[in-house]
């Protein structure tokens, strides 16, 4: 049984959500929030699996909740639902360590599957957002090179630990391939692929596959278009 908790400052939208999740054999409310303040709060005294977090509510923003909700260190994941299509958003949520991001106008099917998806330690994020968000991400990131004009990034620890399949693997997990492509592509069993895609996570300190997008990033296995 999914455990979620829904933050939202609109009470209709909260009811809306609800009803939804508990036509499910699998998902369970067990509690609501208004605001960030009083969604941090219940985080932490019900442990929810996920939380479906707003991001702009009175007082502290879902953003900011989110935050601490992550840093917390509790096994809750957060997925954030909004009304606003911004790239901004989305980039400041995941960065925030949200394991998703999904429009309110997504279908029914699409908020269930992501909550699933993300209970189970993937992640997701609106098909019309993946793109943008990545264009949007790697203009944050630093030119590379070692600082005397050589071109070259140094090493970064997190990688160290990785085999050299592991580090093909983030690097096409970055590219945006699903499990099935990188089985298909890599010749690989799916089997195999999420093995290695939970080492990677655990060795790199990565929270999920949003995470590891992000790390692919930062590390330059993926070189911005």
């Amino acid at each position: 049984m999914t455990t979620v908790l829904i933050v939202d400052d609109q009470p209709m939208q909260r009811f809306g959500f609800r009803m939804l999740l508990e036509s499910q054999d699998d998902m369970t409310v067990v509690g609501e929030a208004g605001n960030g303040t009083e969604a941090v709060r219940a985080a932490g005294e019900l442990h929810p699996d996920v939380v479906l977090m707003d991001i702009r509510m009175p007082g502290l923003d879902g953003i900011e909740a989110t935050r601490r909700i992550v840093a917390s260190g509790a096994r809750t994941r957060v997925l954030i639902v909004t009304t606003f299509d911004l790239d901004e958003y989305a980039y400041n949520g995941l960065r925030a360590g949200a394991s998703g991001f999904l429009i309110k106008d997504a279908l029914p099917e699409e908020l269930l599957s992501g909550i699933r998806a993300v209970a189970a330690g993937d992640a997701v994020v609106a098909p019309s957002l993946t793109r943008r968000l990545l264009d949007t991400y790697v203009q944050h990131l630093p030119e590379a090179g070692d600082g005397n004009g050589e071109g070259t990034a140094a090493p970064d620890q997190r990688l160290a630990r990785l085999t050299e399949r592991e580090r093909e693997i983030l690097t096409v997990i970055g590219q945006g391939w699903t499990n099935t492509e990188i089985a298909t592509r890599l010749h690989l069993a799916e089997s195999t692929v999420k093995t290695h895609v939970s080492r990677i996570l655990a060795k790199t300190g990565a929270r999920d596959r949003v995470q590891a997008v992000i790390l692919a990033y930062d590390t330059r296995l993926v070189n911005p278009s």
